[in-house]
């Protein structure tokens, strides 16, 4: 099964309670942290909540 490789590359500071809490809940805490997850529909919602303050990418 595919992985996805999610990288914070932005701060969630003055953003919404969700997204913080989104930022989380992928294992993020700080700018440069970077999380591997799999490929399922549940971390998709994750990433397209919080897409504008992290990068993915695809691992095997």
């Amino acid at each position: 099964m595919a992985r996805l490789k999610v990288t914070q590359t932005k701060s969630a500071i003055g953003g919404k309670q969700n997204q913080r809490d989104t930022l989380r809940t992928l294992g993020l805490k700080r700018i440069g942290d970077t999380a591997v997850k799999e490929d399922r529909a549940e971390i998709r919602g994750m990433v397209k909540t919080v897409a504008h303050l992290v990068t993915v990418e695809e691992v095997e």
